[in-house]
């Protein structure tokens, strides 16, 4: 007798919130062919509550309130919501949603192709995608940014940076890439004097690169090609005048040195250790001949050659109308 009193109890007390919590159930068509869509996302914004329609686009979500919004959505269609208000059930209709994909189109030898069409392997670097900070050269824009390309410097002060594309192939010849700028091939031994062949272009007036990987670039460029092709592309004028300024400051300072011998040591250690009369205490490891040159000067070269460096870099680009007949650019 308990038990059917309790089971009674349990009953008024969820039959109030079954009067807030309805349910609802629809079907869901293709509003072009009236077919019905199964796999559709029948969800409520907002909560925790969602279902997908079956094979005959049919579904049913309960636990529903008044004023909920129920969102229905499907790949290639567009998303329709609708407010709960007490309906029973629903129709519904997704049109398909109409997007217009642009094609990306790379500049591949001496001309452009679309990416998809490309045969070889083929990645583009835009400006958006640049290394950001201090970037002393060109190649320093795509430094770790493109799958088997690396940029390495050898680490010494205005050393220039070696460039490798999925590795070398040549012990004795060379496995630079061909650099392609603005369709004009340069020469991989560079400007003499120049660090790198890219130092003498400015990073500011890039706007993308395009790298070319595999085999397939001998066919544009001939043998030179065999170790990939690095093609940049430069900033061009437009309709709109704009004006990119573009500020860089930076400072170095030394915080160890090297532990080397004193002036004094150094000389303990070539001419010997004597004691106030003169006699030779700890012989030295020099020659009469290098002792005669020791001298007494007392210089700190670490102190002398070391010094705080700081930097800045100014650049200012000029593009627009009025600059489209001047082959030129402002920087």
């Amino acid at each position: 007798m308990k038990t059917i009193y309790k089971k009674l109890l349990f009953l008024f007390l969820i039959l109030p919130f079954s009067a807030f919590a309805q349910t609802i159930s629809g079907v869901v068509m293709d509003a072009a062919s009236n077919q019905p869509l199964p796999g559709v996302n029948v969800i409520v914004k907002g909560a925790n509550k969602s279902t997908t329609t079956d094979f005959d686009g049919k579904f049913q979500l309960g636990g529903l309130n008044n004023g909920d919004v129920v969102q229905f959505s499907f790949i290639g269609y567009t998303a329709q919501e609708v407010k709960y208000s007490g309906q029973k059930s629903l129709s519904i209709s997704l049109v398909e949603e109409a997007n217009q994909l642009q094609e990306v189109v790379v500049q591949v030898g001496y001309g452009n192709v679309k990416k998809k069409d490309a045969t070889g392997s083929v990645a583009t670097l835009g400006a958006k995608d640049f290394n950001k900070g201090t970037v002393v050269t060109a190649e320093n824009l795509l430094n770790g940014k493109v799958a088997g390309v690396s940029v390495n410097t050898s680490g010494a002060p205005g050393s220039g940076s070696e460039i490798r594309i999925r590795g070398g192939s040549s012990l004795l010849a060379s496995n630079d890439p061909l650099i392609v700028i603005d369709g004009l091939p340069i020469s991989n031994s560079g400007a003499s004097g120049s660090t790198s062949v890219l130092s003498s272009l400015n990073p500011n007036d890039i706007e993308s690169f395009t790298v070319l990987k595999d085999a397939s670039a001998t066919a544009i460029y001939g043998s030179r090609a065999s170790n990939g092709v690095l093609i940049i592309t430069t900033k061009r004028g437009q309709k709109k005048l704009t004006v990119d300024y573009n500020f860089q400051y930076g400072s170095g300072k030394r915080f160890n040195t090297v532990d080397v011998f004193s002036a004094d040591a150094y000389r303990e250690l070539i001419a010997g250790v004597y004691d106030d009369n003169g006699n030779l205490l700890t012989p030295g490891i020099g020659t009469p001949n290098q002792i005669q040159k020791l001298g007494n000067a007392n210089t700190n070269w670490q102190e002398e050659i070391y010094r705080r460096t700081d930097f800045v870099d100014n650049n200012i680009s000029i593009k627009g109308e009025l600059f489209n007949r001047i082959p030129t650019r402002f920087s």
